[in-house]
């Protein structure tokens, strides 16, 4: 069975919802709204991501406050990945709102200035990214974007070599080499 890229989109947030322990019982997946999912799919990933690399937002909101700025960044590239493909349906990715949900869902407990700053910061810092032309950040942007599909794609297709929990560890590394090359900087 052929399923369009944004049903698969909102059936891995479906999945990831009850795996989250909330209750999917009312989520339409046809009816869903695919860059929510999207938005909702970038955060969870970024919280695997920080766990599987044993970091502590916590302990660096106090120690190096940028660092959040960088798990921002991290998930806005994740963001954008999943929304890519999404193009070719007709939906365009909504980048100001999705920055503005993942600070909020990624660090709740922080103020609206400090959500701004991390907000700003890591929309700098994904333009870097973006921009940049050096091989090892173009090798880094392919490795992700090749992560993010397999993540889907483990998580919606029974016939798949992997489960979608087998990818985490590569989120989880490809997170520290991004925190590391904003350390030495």
């Amino acid at each position: 069975m052929n399923i369009s890229y944004s049903h698969r989109l909102n059936l891995l947030y479906g999945l990831c919802l009850v795996e989250a322990g909330s209750d999917a019982s009312t989520l339409d997946i046809e009816k869903q709204d695919v860059l929510e999912s999207a938005t909702y799919l970038a955060c969870y990933i970024t919280f695997k991501a920080i766990q599987y690399a044993e970091r502590s937002p916590a302990a660096e909101r106090i120690e190096d406050f940028d660092m959040l700025s960088v798990y921002q960044t991290y998930a806005m590239l994740v963001y954008v990945y999943l929304t890519l493909p999404l193009g070719a349906e007709g939906t365009a990715p909504d980048l100001v709102q999705a920055s503005v949900t993942i600070a909020k869902s990624l660090f709740a407990e922080l103020s609206n200035d400090e959500w701004a700053e991390i907000i700003d910061a890591g929309n700098s810092k994904f333009h870097l990214i973006g921009d940049a032309e050096q091989e090892h950040w173009m090798n880094y942007r392919q490795d992700l974007d090749k992560a993010v599909i397999a993540f889907l794609i483990a998580g919606t297709d029974d016939n798949t070599e992997f489960e979608k929990e087998e990818i985490i560890p590569l989120f989880g590394a490809l997170l520290s080499m991004l925190c590391e090359a904003f350390l030495s900087n």
